[in-house]
C-alpha cells in the first residue's frame, strides 16, 4: 500500500499508537484524527502541522454516525481508515464493580465502533483509489491477559471480523489489513508500562513497514513468538503471558 498523497482517518489519534501514526503519516498524507478528549486533541494539532481533528465518543452508536458524515462532507476523498482507538478496564470479575456497564463501554468502542465505521465508510473508501482499512489488535487476540476480563476478548472478536471483511471484499479494490501489536509504552497504561514494552516509534515502524509491504496480518515485535506458541502449545502460552509482569 502507498502511504502518500492518502487521505487517511486514525481513530484514537490524539495519544499513544494513534498519535504516534498521526505524526509520521501526516508527513506525506492529509491525516483526520478522532477523539474523546478535547484538550488531547488540541495538543496534537499544536504538535503536527496539517492535522483535522473531530471530537467525539466512539463507544457511541450516535457519535459513529457523526464522525462519518463529518467526513463525506469534509472529507470526501477519504481513502484510509485505521481503527484504533480502543480502551481497556483491570478488574476481577468475582470482585469488581460495575462490570457490565464496564465490558458494554470495551466491546462499543474496540469492536463495535470499527465495525460501525467499515459499514458506514466502506462505500467511501470504494469510490477513491488504492482504499484500505487497517484494524489494530493486540497479540491478546491470539492468548488472553487474565488481567483485563473484556479486553482481550474484544480484540479477538475484531480480529475474527477483520479476518471475515478481508475474505468477504477479496473481490474489491480494497486492502483489509490487520496491525497486531505488543504491549507498547504509552499513555495507554497510565505509567505502569510493563517491562515487556516497546517504544511507540519502534511499534509504529513495524507497522508501517508490514503496510508498505501489503502484509494482510503484521504481527509488531514479539508477537509473531506469542502467534507460534499459541498455535502450538496454547496452555503453555496462556500460562506465560500471565506470568509476565
Amino acid at each position: 500500500m502507498d502511504l502518500e498523497n492518502n487521505t487517511i482517518l486514525i481513530t484514537g489519534g490524539s495519544s499513544g499508537i494513534g498519535f504516534e501514526l498521526a505524526r509520521r503519516l501526516a508527513r506525506n498524507n492529509k491525516v483526520l484524527i478522532c477523539g474523546r478528549s478535547e484538550s488531547k486533541l488540541e495538543r496534537a494539532e499544536k504538535h503536527v502541522r496539517g492535522l483535522e481533528t473531530f471530537q467525539c465518543d466512539l463507544s457511541k452508536g450516535a457519535d459513529c454516525d457523526r464522525l462519518g458524515d463529518w467526513i463525506e462532507n469534509r472529507f470526501p476523498d477519504l481513502n484510509i481508515l485505521v481503527n484504533n482507538a480502543a480502551l481497556v478496564h483491570t478488574d476481577s470479575f468475582l470482585e469488581g464493580t460495575d462490570l457490565m456497564d464496564k465490558a458494554i463501554l470495551e466491546f462499543n468502542t474496540n469492536t463495535l465502533a470499527p465495525i460501525r465505521l467499515a459499514h458506514k465508510l466502506l462505500p467511501l473508501l470504494l469510490k477513491n483509489s488504492d482504499p484500505g482499512i487497517i484494524n489494530v489488535t493486540t497479540g491478546l487476540a491470539y492468548t488472553p491477559r487474565a488481567a483485563y476480563p473484556f479486553y482481550s476478548a474484544t480484540k479477538a472478536a475484531l480480529h475474527s471480523f477483520t479476518q471475515v471483511l478481508r475474505y468477504q471484499l477479496r473481490h474489491n479494490d480494497i486492502k483489509v489489513i490487520e496491525a497486531v501489536f505488543p504491549a507498547v509504552d504509552t499513555p495507554w497504561h497510565k505509567g505502569n508500562a510493563p517491562k515487556i514494552a516497546i517504544p511507540a516509534g519502534k511499534a509504529v515502524d513495524e507497522m508501517i513497514h508490514g503496510i508498505r509491504r501489503d502484509k494482510d496480518e503484521i504481527r509488531i515485535g514479539k508477537v509473531k513468538l506469542i502467534y507460534l506458541i499459541s498455535r502450538m502449545a496454547p496452555k503453555f502460552a496462556f500460562k506465560k503471558i500471565n506470568s509476565l509482569n
